[in-house]
């Protein structure tokens, strides 16, 4: 979207419209919440970064910085090495956002003892699984 073609409404997740809803779903994506966590303790080169959020393909990991440093959450620089150097970082309103994310991780896992115990309640509740 050019800055001269911006809506005329106020930014609102809710609508289908919004700009803000691809954003959201980029920055709460597991691999999105992951990689802003990660990128939060500094400054990563891919393969570095791709071994810190354990699981991610190459593909997937690549795809979530495109879509993260398009967003202006990440900022990526290329060295002119040979071989080339490539370190990804928050920007600051990356840093922002990741601190919220964080917040939600850490809480998340203080309370696995209590996920863990409903998700047993529920399996019993239902059969087993």
């Amino acid at each position: 979207m050019d800055l001269t073609e911006r809506p005329d409404f106020e930014f609102d997740v809710f609508s289908k419209e919004c700009p803000s809803r691809g954003t959201l779903e980029h920055v709460t994506g597991r691999w999105g919440t992951l990689t802003l966590g990660a990128l939060y303790e500094g400054s990563f080169r891919f393969n570095e970064l791709r071994r810190r959020v354990d699981g991610v393909s190459e593909k997937m990991l690549s795809q979530t910085l495109q879509a993260l440093e398009r967003d202006g959450l990440v900022h990526r620089e290329a060295q002119p090495t040979n071989p080339p150097r490539v370190d990804y970082e928050l920007t600051p309103l990356g840093r922002e956002v990741a601190e919220r994310l964080l917040s939600l991780i850490h809480f998340v896992q203080g309370r696995m003892d209590d996920v863990l115990g409903a998700r047993e309640r529920y399996d019993t509740a239902r059969g087993g699984r």
